[in-house]
């Protein structure tokens, strides 16, 4: 088959940016009543997550650094629930992947695993919670809030869910989880609430990022107005995140899918496909196939989100850690995004299936768009039919000519060239 000749494009965000991220993390804590909360020589536990925020070691550090200045003993604390396998080392090596070591940050990090139940909640469950945070005499919570990837509600991805279910870890994400949307959806901010009132937690830094994936703000969060103040942050987060510029596409060739990129692995904001049971997917955009060449290193072999691909490559699959891949997808209690899909040998056998199987008699009309991952979304490449779409839209600008798809003579599609600055093209080069 004769493939579309592709085109790189650059989606341009116009959305603001914190130049200076440690003195607004600065500012935030001095500017908080932690000191109010918390007396000067306490510990403090600092959480921690495994998502992809490209700017936490930085933030994190200027974080404690100024706990440290302001007299209190802070330590890290992993708050991911269930990921890393839902093991201690795991866990360590989720942080350590983002830049979050005891070198890099100056203090203890504990990962242990141990809860203590501090309640019930409102149907009758017990409450898990971080032993090691529990203990603490406070506790700050560093997360990006942004839209979720499995449901929608004035509370999704925030502080407060790093509360209920990163600090609750693997039992207590378990009792969210198992009850599907109505446990995201009801339970999550009563435990939240339950939560903010029955342990120490003091502040929570609320990271809202741009298009570009960097902090366009960064919000103090006090015990009595988080509830308040963050379905607000969520929405600002939603009008400010990148999504793909088209509303129908044949063929969407992803590099790669990660949990360093989205907590779904494919993030369903992007895509369009939400696959979550008894729901309905998004509207747009409405991709007839998805492709999927890779799964990124950062997730160590835990291919969750790989449901949502129609192809994959048998080297995707046979980077499946299948008991990090099971703990996680079985603790989410949505299956349906865990099916396996058809898997090709080469990169360019999945292309070529892909391009059949779109609907497109002629090869030449099918709608292709190839992107590194979910997450960044500033460099993209299309195919010719997609041109009119590019001249028309004001914040996309065609870089190059058409040109043939790099796929080398073992037929493996060479993501570097195509996406030098992203994840996969830094990974390289290191």
């Amino acid at each position: 088959m004769l493939f579309p000749p592709i085109a790189r494009v650059t989606q341009t965000f116009k959305t603001p940016s914190i130049h200076d991220l440690a003195g607004s993390v600065r500012q935030r804590i001095l500017e908080s009543e932690l000191t109010c909360r918390v007396p000067r020589g306490g510990t403090i536990a600092v959480g921690l997550g495994s998502r992809g925020i490209l700017s936490l070691p930085p933030i994190a550090r200027a974080a404690i650094d100024t706990l440290k200045e302001l007299g209190y003993r802070p330590f890290v604390v992993a708050a991911m629930g269930s990921h890393g396998g839902a093991t201690a080392e795991g866990q360590r090596q989720q942080l350590a992947d983002r830049g979050i070591t005891e070198e890099s940050m100056g203090v203890e990090i504990r990962t242990d695993m141990d809860t203590v139940v501090v309640g019930t909640s409102n149907i009758g469950l017990p409450i898990h919670f971080d032993r090691n945070a529990y203990e603490a005499d406070g506790i700050v919570l560093i997360n990006r809030v942004k839209p979720h990837t499995d449901f929608r509600a004035p509370i999704e991805s925030g502080v407060l869910k790093m509360l209920v279910i990163g600090l609750g870890k693997r039992r207590g994400a378990e009792q969210i989880h198992r009850l599907g949307l109505r446990g995201m959806k009801e339970v999550l901010p009563w435990v939240g609430a339950y939560l903010v009132k029955n342990t120490r937690f003091s502040l929570g830094l609320a990271i809202v990022e741009n298009a570009d994936d960097h902090p366009a703000e960064i919000h103090a969060l006090e015990p009595e107005t988080i509830l308040e103040l963050e379905p607000g942050l969520l929405d600002k987060a939603r009008a400010l995140m990148g999504r793909l510029p088209f509303d129908q596409i044949d063929v969407l060739l992803v590099g790669e899918l990660g949990k360093n990129y989205s907590g779904a692995g494919l993030d369903p904001n992007v895509i369009g496909r939400l696959m979550v049971e008894t729901q309905p997917d998004f509207e747009r955009p409405t991709v007839t196939r998805l492709a999927v060449l890779d799964v990124s290193a950062e997730s160590h072999g835990n291919i969750v989100g790989v449901g949502f691909a129609d192809l994959v490559t048998d080297r995707l699959l046979s980077q499946m850690e299948p008991e990090a891949f099971r703990i996680n997808v079985l603790t989410s209690c949505f299956l349906e995004r865990a099916r396996i899909p058809i898997s090709l040998p080469t990169d360019r056998d999945l292309l070529q299936v892909a391009i059949e199987t779109c609907w497109r008699v002629d090869p030449a009309e099918a709608r292709v768009v190839i992107i590194p991952n979910t997450l960044e979304l500033k460099t993209l490449w299309v195919s010719p039919a997609l041109e009119n779409e590019v001249r028309e839209n004001e914040f996309l600008t065609r870089e190059t000519e058409y040109g043939a798809i790099p796929i080398s003579s073992t037929g493996t599609i060479d993501q570097n060239l195509l996406f030098p600055d992203s994840v996969q093209g830094r990974r390289a080069r290191a």
